[in-house]
């Protein structure tokens, strides 16, 4: 089957990125903020030096730890139909954004904190629309700071039956209490390990550095067989080097490294390889999301990760400054449309606004709506001679027309693309009637749209979780 792929780098520049992040991991090595994950490390062959707290990794440990990760799996939800398998085909799983602190509140237009009950709508309208399954959107400002974590991963897992992503690790007792959640859900440790229902990003500290509550946070997961995603954010001219081959390069060594972490922790457990990678914006100090150099950082690490056989989260869309998009537009079209034709298995940002700092329910229905239209281009096309219809040719003859061939009405609705009018003619509005159609869409949806409610066993040992965790940290 054909699909189309973009390729960026040449088999050579390829094995040069592997050798330089060798040479990174094993001369530079990695800076870790955890005694207990360096223990690790050097119970793997890590040569580690617990008083400056560097560990150094030679060729043998990583290739040990990519020869340990499994090449599939599932990323499971409360509904089985919803399972994704990685790697994706033909088209990557699309997510919506992570841990914005601002939303756009739908009913009254203002830009504001964001709550655990905007959560809850938000992704109760994420999962009646296109996202394959939801990150953890927005953060809880209305619960103890050092807590939001696991009630944000509670309010999007009670109300979507689709695979749940978290974005908050703050330490190995946050994950263990994630975990606890998630697991009442699964019915159990052992069920949520068989499917898991959730799955974690967890970030190195660009170059080459790991916080100790997220990596403990990280051991914690990949022990209970939570997929990681180890998403690298390699700034070009803040925390990596400028150029596009060393933000690539970086980004592969710190996941190479963050990987190595995983097996070390549990061999075998599922891994994401992961970047949100770009320049700086020099002028502003922002993350560069609409760089060209973005786009070409994720095509070199798809292939990267092909390379090394994971699965991978590489490329996102959406990322505008207001509510926005729509078929015109270069730079938008360009943003939504060039990063899923990397190698990548998951995008993500669907409904975020600002750089990223917020979301807009009304950002979500138009980023959905377009990631429909544009994810028919990347769809599987069959080559082969009962396609290329010569038998038909040969019946039409010289100057026939096939409106009427059996070929034609064989695979007209099969192998051309249906578009649904209702949403290019939204797409296809002004900027402003385009908000206000979409907020139409989120006010309907919301109206009607129900998911299954948890059983209120559940719920209740949830919420007894959850408060008695809040006082363990109060009492810190």
């Amino acid at each position: 089957m054909a699909n189309a792929k973009m390729t960026f780098l040449s088999q050579s520049e390829i094995a040069l990125i592997h050798t330089q992040s060798l040479r990174a991991l094993e001369e530079i090595g990695i800076k870790v903020h955890s005694i207990p994950t360096l223990k690790l490390l050097a119970a793997k062959g890590a040569h580690v030096d617990f008083d400056t707290g560097v560990a150094k990794l030679s060729e043998t440990v990583v290739t040990d730890a990519l020869n340990m990760a499994p090449k599939t799996f599932k990323l499971c939800a409360r509904d089985s139909k919803h399972d994704l398998t990685l790697p994706a085909h033909p088209y990557p799983y699309a997510t919506t954004s992570g841990l914005a602190v601002f939303v756009t509140d739908y009913k009254t237009g203002e830009y504001r904190h964001s709550t655990c009950r905007d959560i809850a709508e938000f992704s109760r309208l994420s999962d009646a629309l296109s996202p394959d399954f939801l990150w953890t959107a927005l953060t809880a400002n209305d619960v103890p700071k050092r807590a939001h974590g696991p009630h944000e991963l509670w309010q999007t897992m009670q109300n979507t039956l689709k695979h749940v992503q978290g974005v908050t690790v703050q330490s190995a007792r946050d994950a263990q209490v994630q975990i606890e959640l998630a697991a009442l859900v699964a019915g159990g440790r052992e069920a949520l390990k068989t499917r898991p229902l959730m799955s974690v990003i967890s970030c190195p500290l660009a170059p080459l550095s790991f916080e100790a509550g997220a990596i403990e946070a990280q051991v914690e997961f990949a022990r209970a067989g939570i997929p990681i995603c180890s998403m690298s954010m390699s700034l070009g001219g803040l925390s990596a080097p400028v150029t596009v081959a060393g933000m690539m390069m970086n980004a592969n060594a710190e996941n190479l490294a963050s990987l190595v972490i995983t097996q070390a922790a549990s061999p075998g457990a599922p891994h994401v390889y992961t970047s949100e990678s770009a320049p700086m914006d020099m002028l502003t100090g922002n993350i560069n999301y609409g760089a060209p150099e973005k786009a070409l950082v994720s095509f070199g690490l798809g292939q990267m990760a092909r390379h090394y056989d994971l699965p991978c989260l590489v490329a996102d869309t959406g990322f505008g400054d207001n509510v926005s998009g729509g078929l015109e537009g270069v730079q938008y079209i360009a943003n939504q449309f060039i990063g899923p034709t990397a190698y990548t298995d998951i995008i993500t940002g669907m409904g975020c606004i600002d750089n990223a700092k917020g979301v807009s329910f009304e950002q979500l229905v138009i980023d959905a709506y377009m990631w429909d239209f544009f994810k028919d281009f990347l769809k599987s096309v069959e080559i082969s001679e009962e396609m290329m219809g010569l038998d038909a040719i040969r019946a039409v003859g010289h100057g026939g027309d096939f409106l009427s061939s059996d070929h034609t009405l064989t695979y007209l609705r099969s192998d051309l693309t249906q578009w649904d009018q209702a949403k290019l003619d939204l797409l296809s509005l002004d900027e402003k009637e385009m908000a206000e159609a979409a907020n139409k869409v989120v006010r309907e949806t919301l109206a009607d749209h129900v998911v299954p409610p948890l059983d209120d066993g559940l719920v209740k040992a949830a919420e007894k979780i959850i408060k008695s965790y809040e006082k363990e940290i109060s009492d810190l």
